[in-house]
């Protein structure tokens, strides 16, 4: 038979569209012409494909070999598809039965000598076969993130010549498939070493029950890196879609995936020099952003104020829509983007601002030029504002109590709190759109009264009355509670006041 068709998979984004390899053989000077938008890496694998085919003791035909990669829309990047296009070729020169070619589709980069090496984005890729109901053949080095789909079927290879086993002679037996872990590591802080800041670690708690984004202000020194490295070990393992996601995400960005621990939500902490591009996303490749990579888990920015401000206005699409998508003149890509922001800043340029000692020298002017970089709008996307105000030697030296909650404890209050909210709404409340507030946030008259005296005392915009609200939810929800009460209220109301007082907003 001089034509074959085997099937691959794009990577676009985080999705992995179907390509269908066809190659024909036919009579003429020995030539081998690719069509289909393929990129300069994949014209390229023509010269590893033949390569690796002699290498592996087969016949690369002497004919006009034609290879049409359809659809012709999606462009074709990477060495990905060498293995396809190789075993293309065996089966339209007759060496491998094409009708087992069928029901698998095949990933992998060839080496000369005829090795299969990895290729990222693979974990779409499964998902993808998986669900068109055909197996997938992967890199040996991809078999542990391959391992993870449930449902799945996939073979892995080391060499083309295992490939052509697997389809000629004897088939391969399927990777054994692994179970979602049922807990995750431990934060590298445990909350109950954090000396004092009571108020800080209670807001740390409403923010894990509820998804909450958090702001921590206060001078150098006083723990607000230490309460937000704490903050993962307050969140519960991530479910198997969730932690599906999270894993296609790290297999794009060609991350390691820990197949022992990849239920883990994770935690990014880019550096303040980060460009808008590192923070969301884009360049040649179009490559996920750190947006991305925190995607089901947290964005911690540290020195928020040292930020350039179109980095930090960068952020507002993301944290409302939960994606971000990357746009050229003639292409586009959508990654998830449905993060937790956790921010620390200092109140002025030395730190010391408000402090009652006296260390602050920096002038009104100074102050508000520094600040200015938090613009109101991103503000309004942040429902808790804490102070973490220095402490004093003596409560800094205090022994801890004895019967202070460890990450333990209280991860199991916030898992209670989300199966709370789950049950009730199929969503945690910052999830919650404003159609639907009424409905799942029923409130006592005294917290309707209060709602509006913070709005006309605070200034509220109605984006941040609304967060206002799905605040006040969580704390009814910590309480057990489901109406929320004038105290729900003033207590979300309290952590705006913050940064009223400290922003102007």
């Amino acid at each position: 038979m001089s034509l074959a068709i085997v099937y691959t998979r794009a990577n676009q984004g985080v999705e992995a569209p179907l390509i269908t390899v066809e190659t024909h053989l036919s009579n003429g000077l020995p030539a081998l012409n690719m069509v289909g938008l393929p990129e300069t890496a994949v014209k390229e694998s023509r010269e590893r494909v033949r390569s690796a085919i002699l290498n592996a003791g087969l016949e690369f035909p002497a004919r006009r070999i034609t290879i049409n990669m359809a659809p012709a829309d999606i462009p074709k990047s990477g060495g990905r598809y060498d293995l396809a296009i190789a075993l293309s070729i065996l089966a339209a020169s007759g060496q491998l039965p094409a009708v087992r070619l069928a029901t698998t589709e095949i990933l992998g980069e060839l080496a000369l000598a005829g090795e299969v090496r990895s290729v990222q984005g693979v974990l779409p890729a499964v998902i993808a076969a998986r669900d068109a109901g055909r197996s997938l053949m992967v890199p040996a080095a991809n078999a542990e993130e391959a391992s993870i789909v449930s449902g799945s079927s996939c073979v892995v290879v080391a060499t083309l010549r295992a490939a052509f086993r697997h389809f000629s002679e004897q088939p391969l037996t399927p990777l054994p498939l692994r179970s979602l872990p049922a807990r995750h590591k431990t934060a590298a802080t445990e909350i109950s070493a954090v000396k004092g800041q009571a108020l800080a670690k209670h807001a740390l708690l409403i923010a894990a029950a509820g998804g909450h984004n958090m702001l921590m202000v206060g001078p150098p020194g006083t723990g607000k890196t230490l309460l937000a490295n704490a903050l993962p070990g307050l969140l519960p393992s991530l479910d198997e879609r969730e932690a599906l996601s999270v894993a296609a995400v790290r297999s794009v960005a060609g991350l390691k995936i820990d197949a022992e621990d990849w239920a883990c939500p994770p935690f990014r902490a880019p550096h303040h020099g980060a460009s808008s591009v590192a923070i969301v996303g884009g360049g040649r490749l179009f490559n996920p952003g750190e947006v991305t990579l925190a995607h089901g888990g947290i964005l911690f920015l540290d020195e928020l104020t040292e930020f350039k401000r179109h980095v930090l206005e960068s952020l507002r699409e993301p944290l409302e829509a939960g994606m971000i998508t990357i746009s050229r003149a003639d292409y586009r890509v959508s990654y998830p983007a449905r993060f937790q922001l956790v921010a620390a800043a200092n109140p002025c340029p030395c730190g010391y601002a408000g402090d009652d000692r006296g260390y602050c020298r920096c002038t009104p002017e100074r102050i508000a030029r520094y600040v200015e970089k938090i613009s109101g709008p991103l503000l309004d996307r942040i429902d808790v504002h804490v102070e973490v105000p220095r402490l004093g030697s003596e409560e800094l030296r205090r022994p801890a109590p004895l019967h202070e909650p460890d990450s333990a404890a209280l991860r199991e209050r916030v898992l209670a709190c989300r199966n709370r909210q789950i049950k009730r709404q199929s969503c945690l409340n910052r999830e919650l759109n404003a159609e639907v507030l009424d409905e799942f946030c029923p409130m006592q008259p005294q917290a309707e009264s209060l709602i509006r005296q913070s709005m006309e005392k605070l200034n509220l915009s109605a984006r941040a009355c609304h967060r206002m609200i799905k605040l006040a939810r969580t704390l009814a929800d910590l309480d057990e509670q489901d109406v929320i009460s004038a105290s729900h209220v003033a207590q979300a109301a309290s952590f705006r006041q913050f940064a009223v007082r400290s922003f102007k907003v």
